[in-house]
């Protein structure tokens, strides 16, 4: 089930404030290490906002964590942590700027290092993600359930049909593209091995 947009949006508010108040950052020093605007981070910890993909990616790098864990519940509000998660459950949540609609399938809160996503990727998508370093190691892969992806990693461009898989590593600009006139659906697993400081 999807939820209401209005919902979302202040769940990834409640959340962005609590882990910047977790890493003890200001509006200013998330700013700087983002590279999102301290007046757009403000709206979006309002709730006032609904931020693309492109911003929550930065977001998420600079608070050292993955993007599909700025749609959890908020620490405070979660329920006790359970290994399943019902269909019913898992948080979607659609992209304002390509329309792309991502599913984390993964039980929230589970302490694991891998995390599943489910992506439905309209015709003609394109969304390009400014990835870099991070303190933790990120690795990824992209299973091609339908349709197809066309993925370039730095200045390597990957062609993704029906069952094709991409192991990758999230530490340089990724841009993903659907170059047909039909949905792509893929399935992202995405696992973190911390490294320390860079």
């Amino acid at each position: 089930m999807k939820e209401p947009l209005l919902d979302l949006n202040q769940r990834i508010a409640e959340r962005v404030r609590e882990l910047r108040a977790a890493k003890g950052l200001s509006l200013e020093a998330l700013a700087a290490h983002s590279g999102v605007s301290r007046s757009m981070i403000s709206l979006i910890e309002r709730g006032e906002s609904s931020p693309t993909a492109v911003v929550l990616e930065k977001l998420a790098t600079a608070l050292g964590v993955m993007l599909a864990s700025l749609f959890d519940a908020p620490t405070a509000t979660q329920t006790p942590i359970s290994p399943v998660a019902r269909r019913a459950e898992q948080t979607q949540w659609q992209d304002p700027a390509s329309g792309y609609l991502r599913r984390n399938i993964s039980p929230a809160g589970v302490p694991q290092p891998m995390q599943i996503v489910e992506v439905h990727f309209p015709p003609g998508g394109r969304v390009a993600f400014e990835t870099g370093a991070r303190d933790a190691r990120v690795h990824q892969q992209v299973w091609v359930l339908e349709g197809a992806i066309d993925i370039t990693v730095g200045n390597a461009r990957h062609a993704l049909r029906e069952g094709d898989c991409l192991a990758m590593q999230l530490d340089s600009p990724t841009m993903f593209h659907n170059p047909t006139r039909k949905p792509a659906r893929y399935a992202v697993v995405i696992a973190s091995e911390t490294t320390g400081k860079r």
